[in-house]
């Protein structure tokens, strides 16, 4: 039933056009221009699909700094633009940005043909030969998409034969057959792929996949099982609707599932996602395979002393593959293991007693739905056991923040730092604005010094929260490149934050002493 797989398979990137589809996501020419250098020279992506041709005056200073980037490094030959069957137009907009590859885009099934461009099946043909003919002339690679083919396939076979009998013979260098719409199944993607394959033995295909039925994936591997020699993939499942097929989940499939080779590198899988979800502002979900936050994390207990043991808990997705660590939840299903993971890692020793009642007072704050984190721990230890460890090097001592109508919110502090009291007050665009503030301003005028950058700052109510739920703020610090979670937890947003803070405050405090 199945051809034997492709022992290696073509990897198309598409997030810098299709990718851009996805509702709400207009990336600025030099963030495409970044994205597309990690793709090419960080991930070693085959080609990326970078924009639509006469889209916009931006997207076109897009392209030529792309292009002319690519042409730098040598890998010019694997940018590409979608184009369109306009008499040229696309061509000349393609070859005006310094770009060598022109995808163009032609209708895969009877009904866009008929409906859409209100053409016989010969007319959008003569059209096609026309384009690809110019293209060829002007020195241009052609691909070809058949727009709507699962649906071409399904409705109207003879429709693609005919156009297929016509066009594999007239310079196209790659047929790319979309499912347009994610209307089909793997049995139904294996079948087209082989009556495809069957008919046109010599022709590369590629296979772009979409998601609405959530088995863009899936697709993807049976048309590779079925002899398709290139996917279409985006960054995070970036697309139109329900989104693309996900580059990371279908590279890891494709080489532990299936062994089939590509380009990738795997180790730059999670900082492409990174990239991607900061300029695109779609968030990643914690559980997405490969790249979720979570997906390395084990929350019971039994998973972490299973890890102890040979690695019980484990498969071929370590995340040391992809430049990523295993991490142990802290929570009401921790368990002793999971603890003594994380005590390992901050290099702190307890006795098998002192251990039992941290995970008692953890397995406490899991069952008022507070997060604890690994950096929350060395104060939990301090809490519990009552030990000689020194204090916090950083109080708060007092604090006021005002908001007014027309007015700067301001902050006024007083801290106690190695056991110095401080004062000062800010103003700033918000309470905690004006408090971080206030702080850096004594850093800086009485210790002359300064403490890591705030990059991200999250905030979350427990579910089933009402109006006076409490509010967990999450903060990301950046320490010179080493990343510091903290969190908060208050009735009050900026109390969660300062406490958030301070927390930060006495790891650094102390990671500068070397106590930690």
């Amino acid at each position: 039933m199945y051809q034997r797989i492709q022992p290696f398979v073509e990897i198309l990137d598409s997030t810098l056009r299709d990718g851009e589809q996805t509702s709400g996501v207009s990336f600025l020419p030099h963030e495409k221009l970044i994205i597309a250098r990690m793709l090419l020279r960080d991930l070693n992506v085959d080609r990326i699909e970078v924009a639509s041709a006469r889209v916009s005056e931006g997207e076109k200073e897009a392209v030529s700094m792309i292009c002319r980037y690519a042409r730098q490094i040598d890998m010019l030959d694997r940018v590409e633009v979608l184009g369109f069957v306009d008499s040229g137009q696309s061509v000349d907009w393609v070859e005006s940005c310094g770009c060598k590859t022109i995808n163009l885009l032609a209708k895969g099934s009877l009904r866009h043909c008929q409906e859409q461009l209100h053409k016989t099946p010969q007319e959008h043909i003569d059209d096609i030969v026309k384009e690809v003919k110019y293209a060829r002339e002007k020195g241009l690679t052609v691909n070809l998409y058949l727009e709507d083919w699962s649906n071409g396939m399904k409705d109207s076979p003879s429709y693609v034969y005919g156009l297929m009998d016509q066009l594999c013979d007239i310079g196209i260098r790659r047929f790319m057959l979309p499912d347009t719409l994610g209307i089909m199944n793997p049995l139904q993607c294996i079948e087209y792929f082989r009556k495809m394959i069957k008919r046109y033995a010599d022709t590369h295909f590629d296979f772009h996949a979409h998601n609405d039925y959530d088995l863009a994936v899936s697709n993807s591997l049976a048309a590779v099982l079925s002899g398709a020699k290139g996917l279409h993939v985006t960054v995070n499942g970036l697309g139109e609707r329900c989104g693309n097929a996900p580059l990371s989940s279908v590279q890891v499939i494709l080489k532990d599932q299936f062994h089939a080779k590509t380009n990738i590198i795997e180790n730059k899988l999670n900082d492409i996602s990174r990239l991607v979800e900061s300029y695109s502002g779609i968030a990643v979900a914690p559980n997405q395979p490969i790249i979720g936050d979570n997906v390395f994390t084990q929350v019971a207990g039994v998973h972490a002393d299973g890890d102890k043991k040979n690695g019980l808990y484990q498969n071929e997705l370590v995340p040391e593959r992809f430049g990523r660590k295993r991490e142990y939840a802290l929570g009401k299903n921790s368990g002793r293991a999971n603890i003594t993971k994380n005590l390992e890692e901050l290099g702190l020793e307890l006795t098998p007693e002192q251990t039992k009642r941290v995970t008692q007072r953890i397995t406490e704050l899991g069952d008022k739905k507070e997060i604890v984190t690994q950096e929350d721990l060395p104060f939990i230890v301090s809490d519990v056991l009552k030990h000689d460890a020194p204090e916090d090097k950083v109080k708060l001592v007092s604090y006021v923040v005002s908001t007014a109508y027309g007015l700067k919110p301001g902050a006024n502090i007083k801290v106690e730092i190695n056991g110095q009291e401080y004062e000062a007050s800010a103003t700033g665009d918000g309470q905690y604005d004006a408090f971080v503030k206030s702080l850096r301003y004594i850093y800086k005028k009485y210790l002359d010094r300064t403490f890591p950058i705030l990059q991200n700052y999250q905030v979350s109510i427990p579910p089933g929260g009402r109006t006076d739920a409490l509010v967990q703020t999450v903060i990301t610090w950046n320490d010179n490149g080493k990343i510091l979670r903290t969190r908060g937890l208050d009735a009050d947003q900026t109390e969660a934050a300062i406490k958030a803070t301070f927390k930060m405050l006495n790891i650094y405090e102390k990671e500068q002493n070397n106590e930690l």
